[in-house]
């Protein structure tokens, strides 16, 4: 929901203020950021469930996906998920997550790049920080091809 609202923002802004990318209309723009913006949500019901492998339908599967976290970068689907099950081992570790500051910005019809801020609640801490998704629609869908995660803590 809040994710939906700063989308709305970040869209009016866009339209008021700037040209969209070739090939998007102010219409199908929404549209695309209204898809990438669903592909978040899900994202966040999965983990919240403590289904990581649903979270990671959210990602690219390729060995050249990227994800950099905690000061070092992770090459590949299978080494990505590896991370997370092994980060996150448990239901506790994984806690809630709660993402919000969504700012889509489309570059392309089929490239896109997601600033957003996440938390997460479990129990004795709450770490957070920033991420930077870069998105690419493939055969239709919306995929992370690249995550950049920063702690705040």
């Amino acid at each position: 929901m809040i994710r939906s609202l700063f989308v709305s923002a970040a869209l009016l802004w866009m339209a008021a203020c700037a040209t969209p990318p070739a090939g998007l209309t102010p219409e199908k723009q929404a549209a695309e950021a209204a898809a990438i913006t669903a592909l978040l949500e899900a994202q966040d019901l999965a983990w919240n469930a403590g289904d990581i492998d649903g979270f990671m339908k959210g990602y690219w599967i390729s060995p050249d996906l990227r994800f950099a976290s905690s000061g070092t970068v992770t090459r590949g689907y299978a080494q990505t998920l590896a991370r997370y099950k092994s980060t996150y081992a448990s239901r506790d570790l994984m806690g809630t997550l709660q993402t919000t500051d969504n700012e889509v910005i489309l570059l392309s019809p089929d490239a896109a790049v997601v600033h957003g801020r996440w938390r997460l609640e479990r129990g004795g801490d709450a770490p957070s920080g920033l991420y930077t998704l870069v998105f690419r629609k493939m055969e239709g869908q919306w995929l992370i091809v690249s995550d950049t995660t920063t702690s705040a803590d």
